[in-house]
């Protein structure tokens, strides 16, 4: 009996993950952290909209949104809203949680496409996200899109491929895409 739950126990690890999303989808994340706190560990609800770094140095930028906020995480949620592709700090949190130095190693990366956009074929991405996020059955990509989760094993079998790409499919990682120096401009309405 000890031996069987001991395996459950390690089957159901539950990795550090920082959650990135549009300020417009706070209500969509606080929920997604709640709802999962069973199955990862958030380390931070995103960056807040208040200048985060005030430097053009993209080494010291990405350096600091690592120390700073992804520091332990393993993992970087992204929420998919109608907008998140138009936001500067989610640009810089996915590049920060791509690079890999030797006091901050890379995360997985994982896109979770929020319900109020619908399906994953609605949503839109960002360059550096369409560069390093893809759908299944398409061309590999270093991380996958997922629609929103309606089940704990769904989110922890998603969570835990992402922690293994960073091992396992760390070659398709594409930093060729300049940060974002603003945010787009977005419309929340249809």
């Amino acid at each position: 009996m000890q031996v069987q739950r001991t395996k459950l126990m390690a089957k159901e690890k539950r990795h550090k993950c920082f959650i990135s999303y549009h300020k417009d989808d706070l209500g969509y994340a606080e929920k997604f952290a709640l709802e999962y706190s069973r199955v990862f560990i958030s380390k931070v609800l995103g960056v807040s909209d208040q200048e985060l770094v005030n430097s053009s140095d993209v080494n010291y930028i990405m350096r600091r949104i690592r120390e700073d906020y992804l520091q332990d995480s393993t993992v970087t949620i992204v929420l998919l809203g109608k907008c998140t592709w138009s936001r500067k700090f989610v640009d810089w949190e996915i590049a920060s949680s791509l690079r890999n130095d030797p006091k901050n190693k890379r995360s997985g990366l994982l896109g979770i496409v929020l319900p109020s956009v619908g399906s994953i074929e609605n949503v839109k991405l960002s360059s550096r996200m369409s560069a390093n996020m893809g759908k299944r059955g398409e061309e590999p990509k270093y991380a996958w899109l997922h629609r929103y989760p309606d089940n704990a094993t769904s989110l922890r079998k998603w969570i835990q491929d992402a922690f293994e790409a960073r091992k396992t499919r760390q070659q398709l990682i594409d930093q060729s895409v300049d940060l974002m120096k603003r945010n787009s401009h977005c419309k929340m309405s249809n």
